[in-house]
């Protein structure tokens, strides 16, 4: 748990992208003594968190002044990352900074073959999405002085972000590639380790951010299923699964990830240290009846 600051002047924390896991880290810190800033590309159509000053940006002018803190979770594309390419002079010059941390992916491994991977793999990206987050990374790590820290993330779920409203809908698949497994992570588990780094800053560490047990998606769909009371989806050949060229990507990579060091360095235990507990957590904060759960078949 992050230490609650009591100093006049309070350390004040710029999520660059407020969204899922940024909402998350400020739910951890309410009631801490922090200010918070969030940006949003529209602040009108954005739901607002209690204690958080919401910002357009781009558009409007970015203040910098006893900023402490600076996540950034905006993605980066083909023209690099936009944040860096906004304003990466200013950053550079921010004597204030104690802390500064990205959020990258576990897509820079590339694929493994279902292999392991930790920190120190090296990074060769198989997919577009991968190769723009290595160069975001290195784009990032060239800033000389500045306190960055590089969180990969696993898949990310969590309340309003799982198995369970598709499997509700009826649409649900369990998509079956031999050997295909996925690294994950429950969004307060990101929190915890964000936390962790406020607490024990070491300007230049990179962290795998995941679970401890790489799973086939069609298991925890299938587990999802039965924590609902629902029948387990069918399972489809993924070469029968008609999927998308962006979901196809995703089933390119392959790989077992580690998670040692935000443990080892960061003392961080997992809430959810698998998804089974993970979507136990889930289905508890869940309003199940915003879903329409299928029609039963007849007869049934």
């Amino acid at each position: 748990m992050v230490r609650t600051m009591t100093q006049q002047t309070p350390p004040t924390l710029l999520c660059l992208g407020f969204g899922y896991t940024a909402r998350a880290l400020a739910g951890s810190l309410a009631g801490a003594g922090w200010r918070i800033i969030g940006t949003t590309r529209d602040v009108a159509e954005t739901p607002p968190v209690e204690g958080v000053e919401l910002l357009s940006w781009p558009g409007e002018e970015m203040s910098f002044d006893g900023v402490t803190h600076i996540l950034v979770s905006i993605a980066p594309s083909e023209q690099g990352d936009p944040v860096l390419n906004a304003m990466a002079a200013r950053l550079a010059n921010l004597s204030t900074l104690a802390w500064v941390g990205y959020l990258s992916t576990t897509a820079v491994y590339g694929d493994h073959g279902g292999g392991w991977v930790d920190e120190t793999t090296p990074l060769t990206p198989s997919s577009p999405r991968g190769d723009w987050r290595a160069r975001a990374e290195a784009a990032w790590q060239a800033i000389p002085g500045l306190p960055l820290h590089i969180f990969r993330l696993a898949g990310i779920y969590g309340p309003g972000r799982g198995p369970f409203a598709k499997l509700m809908s009826g649409k649900a698949r369990r998509i079956v590639k031999p050997g295909q497994v996925f690294s994950r992570i429950h969004v307060e588990d990101i929190a915890q380790v964000l936390l962790a780094s406020f607490d024990r800053p070491n300007q230049g560490a990179v962290y795998n951010v995941c679970d401890d047990e790489p799973a086939p998606p069609q298991d925890v769909l299938g587990y999802a299923a039965e924590l609902l009371g629902l029948p387990v989806p069918a399972e489809v050949p993924f070469d029968e699964a008609g999927m998308s060229p962006m979901a196809r990507s995703f089933y390119g990579e392959n790989k077992r990830v580690r998670n040692d060091r935000i443990k080892a360095e960061l003392g961080v235990r997992l809430l959810y240290p698998e998804y089974r507990s993970g979507l136990k957590a889930v289905l508890a904060a869940e309003d199940m009846d915003r879903f329409v759960p299928p029609e039963a078949p007849p007869g049934v």
